[in-house]
């Protein structure tokens, strides 16, 4: 009797360490890699998250083509181009938007359509100066692009259509409309 109690108190105490240590190894098998991996390969960073200083920094992709290497290059290319400009519009309408929400005390139409008017003047940035500054191909043949534009050449262009889109009527009469509304509400709350 003392022999099977023991034997089966050893083979509980062998189970609950195999089961302790298997739960560690699930647990080295769940850590987070923060690696950057396409196709399942390591990869350079900018192919996950694009950041160059002083740039704004798109990534292009196209799919291994039996077009060959030049049009592959145009297509990454072209998606590059394509991923630069949708982050400068977003970036772009979110500053306006925080803009309008400070300055505009009561919403009207002419608030949203003059976000909407600066909006589409930027979106036509036409990425001048823009380059490809480095280049990958993953193991399927398929090749990576980081392209860049100066941040200065886009914000002088960006300025420019802001101020042109700024001047129509209907924006006219919105920051007329707001500094009404920014003098009455001095008003209601004077300070010395």
């Amino acid at each position: 009797m003392i022999k099977t109690v023991s034997s089966i108190l050893f083979a509980g105490l062998l189970l609950s360490l195999v089961t302790g240590c298997s739960k560690d190894a699930k647990l080295e098998e769940r850590s987070v890699d923060f690696a950057c991996k396409q196709e399942n390969v390591l990869a350079p960073k900018w192919t996950c998250i694009p950041d160059i200083q002083d740039a704004y920094a798109g990534v292009g992709m196209a799919h291994k083509s039996a077009a060959g290497m030049d049009h592959m290059r145009r297509v990454a290319m072209a998606n590059g181009r394509s991923d630069l400009a949708q982050q400068i519009e977003s970036e772009v309408k979110d500053k306006i938007t925080i803009y309008t929400g400070t300055t505009g005390v009561s919403a009207s139409e002419s608030v949203d359509k003059s976000i909407e008017t600066v909006t589409k003047q930027v979106a036509k940035v036409n990425l001048q100066g823009s380059k490809a500054i480095d280049m990958w191909t993953a193991p399927s043949g398929a090749i990576f692009m980081l392209v860049t534009v100066s941040k200065n050449s886009a914000n002088k262009q960006i300025k420019n259509n802001i101020n042109t889109s700024f001047k129509n009527d209907q924006a006219l009469w919105q920051q007329f409309k707001a500094k009404n509304a920014l003098e009455d509400l001095e008003k209601e709350f004077p300070t010395n």
